[in-house]
């Protein structure tokens, strides 16, 4: 790994966390809105940024209201099979944004659904939609987002 992918790793991980932190209201919860995962589309170019993703994950939830085992081992761990996923599907696929997205929006949206049941504060019949809508719709903004970007400037290629 080269220094440049460990800059974009820990310059990804710290946007993640920042983004979480001053959209907190939101950013956590059954009900959550996560603007950061925008963020998680980019990692169809780039299978390390998985790694700036799981980061950020767990940086970001040391002020979750849920903050324990949960959400500082289960779910930044899940970000990265999450990230690796997206990347491994989408590069099947040309290296899609749209793709990569809707994978790593589904696996987080089945993570949180998991764990919400788990700590009792939703079932997962319960918690699983509204996080899957919220999941996907983030990840679409953010895959157009990134598309725009990709196509007048291979970020990626740094």
């Amino acid at each position: 790994m080269q220094t440049k992918d460990l800059a974009l790793i820990s310059v990804y991980a710290a946007l993640y966390a920042v983004m979480v932190y001053l959209a907190t209201p939101i950013s956590f919860g059954v009900l959550q809105f996560r603007i950061a995962g925008a963020l998680r589309p980019g990692i169809a170019k780039k299978w390390t940024l998985a790694f700036g993703y799981g980061i950020g994950v767990l940086a970001a939830n040391f002020v979750s209201p849920f903050a324990g085992p949960w959400d500082l081992v289960f779910m930044p761990f899940m970000a990265v099979i999450a990230g690796l996923s997206g990347y491994f599907i989408a590069k099947r696929f040309g290296q899609n944004y749209f793709i990569s997205g809707a994978v790593t929006a589904t696996i987080a949206a089945v993570s949180l659904g998991f764990m919400f049941n788990e700590l009792g504060v939703a079932t997962m019949l319960v918690a699983l939609l509204p996080l899957f809508l919220a999941e996907q719709a983030v990840c679409l903004i953010g895959a157009i987002i990134f598309r725009f970007i990709g196509s007048r400037y291979k970020w990626w290629m740094t």
